[in-house]
């Protein structure tokens, strides 16, 4: 039987583990782009980040922004260097947020408290979306969409407010869309066809299944895959990614989030991404190089990068 203090150290060895940074993986030998990440969230220098992940193969990368301030920061990361784009909008959490406040007693970490802002705050932080857009440097209008695991039946309207008002932004600027979509597989395609979609639509984090992958292929819109589709549970999304056409498939790492086998459960960061990307190229019964010149060409197009 172990000693108390033996299992303790043990467990804080586990603990530290878990907090530690993964190694590097054995570099990619064509580039591809992280599609989607949060640099805002994962701590350490930009220009740190970028050059991790670039020595492993990995670039350019996709900030991608939450709310007005991350869109901001997305902006301004992108503006500083070469090889970082920005995509800017509202999380569709964070439109009934903005509208209605978020309580004392509903207030996490990464979610503090405050007060109701109205339906002007709401037109307030999507005009200074609309105004981020035009930056030479923001190559998407995302995260956007409609999230019904987050919030209630109570922020559905106010959801698809955002999501319409967000979709005739990148009409107006002539950017790809970039779709946040949990719960929610029927009413993103409703307000898509409905509203007129962009030209480009990237579904981030694809979450549905073969045959929502099917239906996402005969519009011609974008599925980008993440870290989570390599989890053993995720068996839905690996049938989802075995129908995607290639000329429609991309890769993220939505780090911190997400971050993939054999490293679950550690911090998430771009220069993962090549993890992924061998899962989908034994998917797809493929050479890595085939599937990573596809991928880089598929983010090139999508996001009209040069």
């Amino acid at each position: 039987m172990l000693s108390v203090s033996k299992s303790r150290r043990q467990r804080e060895k586990r603990d530290r583990a878990r907090t530690e940074p993964p190694p590097l993986p054995e570099p990619l030998r064509v580039a591809v782009p992280d599609c989607h990440t949060h640099m805002d969230m994962q701590g350490g220098d930009v220009a740190e980040i970028v050059a991790k992940a670039a020595s492993v193969g990995v670039t350019p990368i996709i900030q991608v922004g939450c709310d007005v301030a991350g869109s901001r920061w997305a902006v301004q990361a992108a503006a500083e260097h070469d090889t970082v784009w920005a995509a800017v909008a509202l999380h569709p959490n964070e439109a009934p947020r903005i509208v209605h406040g978020v309580p004392e007693d509903e207030a996490t970490e990464w979610e503090p408290a405050r007060p109701a802002g109205g339906e002007a705050a709401l037109e307030e932080a999507l005009a200074e979306i609309d105004a981020l857009a035009a930056h030479e440097k923001v190559c998407a209008i995302g995260e956007t969409g409609l999230d019904y695991y987050r919030t209630g039946p109570e922020g559905f309207d106010i959801q698809e407010r955002s999501f319409r008002a967000h979709i005739a932004i990148a009409q107006r600027h002539g950017k790809a869309l970039m779709i946040h979509d949990r719960d929610a597989h029927e009413d993103v395609l409703r307000v898509l066809e409905d509203a007129g979609a962009p030209e480009r639509v990237v579904f981030h984090c694809f979450s549905g299944d073969a045959a929502m992958a099917k239906l996402c292929a005969d519009r011609g819109y974008y599925m980008s895959f993440a870290g989570n589709v390599t989890f053993g549970s995720a068996q839905q999304l690996r049938d989802a990614a075995a129908v995607v056409p290639l000329e429609l498939l991309l890769v993220e790492t939505d780090a911190p989030f997400l971050t993939p086998k054999p490293h679950r459960g550690r911090p998430n960061a771009p220069y993962l991404i090549p993890h992924t990307l061998r899962a989908l190229a034994e998917l797809k019964g493929m050479a890595e190089d085939e599937l990573a010149e596809t991928v880089a060409a598929n983010a090139r197009r999508a996001f009209a990068l040069p």
